[in-house]
Formats: C-alpha cells, sequence, structure tokens
C-alpha cells in the first residue's frame, strides 16, 4: 500500500479580492445577492489561474469594468470551520475614475448594488474578519507596504 507523501499537506482554497477607493478616499463595498453582509469585489481562484488574474476576471464580471489592478496590499491566511483552509488576497483598485464609475454595470445575478463607505464603518457593514482585513489593506495602501495575516492579524 503507497501512502500520498502529500497527504497532509494544506490544500487551501484561495480568493482574491480589490479594494476601490472613491475621491473621497472612501472604499467600495458590493451588496451580494447572496450574501447577508457588503464585501469587496473579487472571487475563488480558479485552476490554472493567478491571484491577480482572478482579481482582474472578478471585477469584470462583477462590475462589467476592467480597471488597472495595482499591487498586493495583503495575504490572509484565514481558515474557515466550513470552508476549511483558506488563502485571501486584496489587491488595490486605486481610485476609481468617473469614467469607470458611470461604466459599472453590475452582474444581477450576484451583486444587487455598490456603496462606498469610509473604511471606519466596515465593522458595522459587514463581518469581523473581512472589516479586520479592509482595515489593515487600507493602512497598508496608505504605508506603501504589503502586510501578511493570519486571521486577520497582521504578523511580522
Amino acid at each position: 500500500m503507497t501512502s500520498d507523501p502529500t497527504a497532509s499537506f494544506a490544500r487551501p482554497v484561495v480568493a482574491a479580492g480589490v479594494l476601490f477607493f472613491d475621491h473621497q478616499d472612501r472604499i467600495l463595498l458590493v451588496v451580494p445577492t447572496y450574501k447577508d453582509y457588503r464585501d469587496i469585489p473579487g472571487g475563488y481562484v480558479e485552476q490554472g489561474e493567478t491571484p491577480h488574474e482572478a482579481a482582474i476576471r472578478e471585477v469584470h464580471e462583477e462590475l462589467g469594468i476592467t480597471p488597472p489592478i495595482g499591487r498586493l496590499l495583503l495575504t490572509d491566511w484565514a481558515p474557515n470551520p466550513t470552508e476549511g483552509d483558506k488563502l485571501l488576497y486584496i489587491f488595490d483598485g486605486g481610485t476609481l475614475t468617473n469614467t469607470h464609475l458611470t461604466n459599472i454595470h453590475l452582474d444581477p445575478a450576484e451583486i444587487a448594488t455598490i456603496e462606498f463607505h469610509p473604511v471606519e464603518h466596515a465593522t458595522t457593514l459587514t463581518i469581523d474578519r473581512l472589516a479586520r482585513r479592509l482595515h489593515h489593506a487600507t493602512t497598508a495602501r496608505t504605508n506603501n507596504t504589503t502586510l501578511y495575516l493570519e486571521h486577520g492579524t497582521p504578523k511580522p
């Protein structure tokens, strides 16, 4: 009987999201039709796809636009009791131009609407672990750095 030497390795589900801002430095949150909390544009990385490619694809699918997606702001190792090991990436989408904003066409099967909010309001608008990520991603953007998190908490 042969055993798989990789059987004990983590096989995380990988997701990528994008943090966009308006001209008032508020973050863009989407209101998904299939969740009971606000989120950022993004989703799961598909087979053979990089997290950056997934972020670009998901933004196009959900918002109907293809703005430039910038650098990585943070990575979060965030296992979930119902989904197992998860590895999450948040990229900097920068400030959306008026052209991008007027060209947004939501996928009604996924997104009911979009909203802009100060990042400080995230704790009342979304789940705790995402609110922590959004706070740290905004800080990473401001400080021009990239953060590594575990369960939403920065690690050295």
